[in-house]
């Protein structure tokens, strides 16, 4: 007796997800890096220095 399984139809699904998944967080982690690097080399903004002296 051959018992047939179901296709697999949500794994591939899953794997598509899982691929945006990754490409969202890798732009992210880009932007967030770009940003630290701008806030690194501008140095302190006049917000930040009017937060500093309370």
């Amino acid at each position: 007796m051959e018992s047939k399984s179901p296709p697999n139809k949500p794994k591939p699904k899953q794997q598509t997800r899982e691929d945006r998944l990754k490409a969202a967080l890798k732009a992210n982690m880009g932007r967030r890096k770009a940003q630290a690097k701008a806030r690194a080399t501008s140095g302190p903004t006049e917000s930040s220095a009017k937060n500093d002296k309370g």
